[in-house]
């Protein structure tokens, strides 16, 4: 069943394993796909790959990431260079699906060059400045900006769209009761939180063919944040507003590793990539550092560590009938043919496994058992200054 060819949302694949969006680090200075970037698709469609999601794409000025090199699509010169992208995953019959983002208050003011924005002005943990609340017309902007950019992602030549909805950023945010503290037909009630969504999808079907997809956080860690039994009723709401398919993740980057969970914290990368600790003189790092892997074995970690989002995407699919994939710690064949046998999800997506082996899905295919990532958490920690790469064994 994994291995077989089969289809999503009307589009061909060749198996249900699905490269999930992974920010690669590898845009132009316009946020156009460089040569790198095509390459390294070209690779992973030409090692057989069933789909893949492009690493987050902005759909508005106000809306990137602090992360060097982010995609954006909100300029039509960039459509040309998508279009390389595209023609040169189809050479493989690889369909190509690309995510859609805003970064919300999960950026800085100063990485942007403006005031960030939110749905309230709630505080984030690790980019404290302070977000401005959007207005009514603001938010119509962005709904607006979503659409405009599934159009340039259609004349680019991909296959569909996925709306990040999940991880903390500004869909994620409105969703989730935590980050959405409105009390206009943008926030308070269920229906009110999901309107930013719905109007996205709608306006997407009414100006495109494209399928849409949204990946959701189905839980996080935050105080009345985004729960099960909630996100059920927002996957039906979104389902009859015409989405194709979700992707079931988790938490948000104020819950720690709880997106991308490993055994211990990689305090070395944290260290070197993450601020302010990559900040630091030397001469204190050198004491801070080897204080942090004292304590490091004490510091608690989200469990399971494996297939962690497996029970949620089994709850969604029940209530559903469009394609589930799930994601998160999904790395062993066994478990994949067992979660799809069983009917808890229909496709299985993974960001890590392919950052470590971008020829995973044919070694999979030829018989290796699972992937080498070990979970070790330094690539979620090095686009933070550098493009996305594996520093397999530097865990300890």
């Amino acid at each position: 069943m994994l291995f077989e060819k089969t289809a999503i949302s009307g589009l061909t694949v060749k198996n249900r394993i699905i490269r999930s969006a992974t920010h690669d680090g590898l845009a132009d200075e316009n946020g156009a796909p460089s040569d790198k970037l095509i390459a390294k698709y070209e690779h992973l469609a030409k090692s057989e790959v069933g789909c893949i999601i492009t690493g987050y794409a902005a759909v508005s000025r106000n809306g990137v990431s602090p992360y060097p090199r982010m995609m954006k699509i909100f300029d039509d010169s960039v459509i040309d260079r998508y279009k390389e992208l595209t023609d040169a995953v189809h050479k493989y019959e690889t369909p190509v699906v690309l995510q859609l983002a805003h970064c919300g208050r999960q950026t800085s003011s100063k990485a942007i060059g403006v005031q960030k924005v939110a749905p309230s002005n709630v505080l984030h943990t690790f980019y404290p400045d302070k977000a401005k609340e959007l207005t009514d017309s603001e938010i119509y902007k962005i709904i607006d900006d979503f659409v405009t950019a599934a159009v340039r992602a259609e004349k680019a030549g991909f296959d569909g769209v996925q709306l990040h909805g999940g991880h903390g950023y500004l869909l994620h945010d409105f969703l989730s009761p935590f980050g959405n503290r409105r009390n206009d037909k943008w926030g308070g009630t269920l229906e009110n939180r999901c309107r930013i969504v719905e109007l996205i999808i709608k306006g997407i079907k009414e100006q495109t063919s494209l399928p849409v997809w949204i990946k959701i956080s189905a839980q996080d860690n935050r105080k009345n944040g985004m729960r099960i039994d909630s996100s059920v009723q927002i996957c039906k709401r979104l389902e009859a507003a015409g989405c194709d398919a979700i992707e079931v993740s988790c938490g948000t980057v104020q819950d720690g590793m709880n997106t991308m969970r490993s055994r211990l914290m990689p305090m070395d990368a944290v260290f070197k990539y993450r601020e302010p600790c990559a900040s630091f003189p030397k001469i204190l790092n050198k004491i801070a550092l080897p204080a942090a892997n004292l304590i490091n074995p004490l510091i608690k970690q989200p469990s399971p560590l494996e297939n962690f989002n497996v029970d949620n995407a089994e709850a969604i699919r029940k209530a559903v009938s469009i394609p589930i994939i799930a994601v998160g710690g999904i790395h062993k064949v066994s478990d994949m043919q067992s979660i799809l046998a069983d009917g808890k999800a229909d496709f299985i997506s993974m960001c890590r496994p392919f950052i470590c082996e971008p020829d995973l899905a044919k070694k999979l295919i030829n018989g290796q058992p699972e992937a080498k990532c070990i979970m070790c958490n330094y690539c979620g920690l090095v686009i933070e200054k550098e493009p996305t790469r594996c520093l397999y064994g530097r865990v300890k």
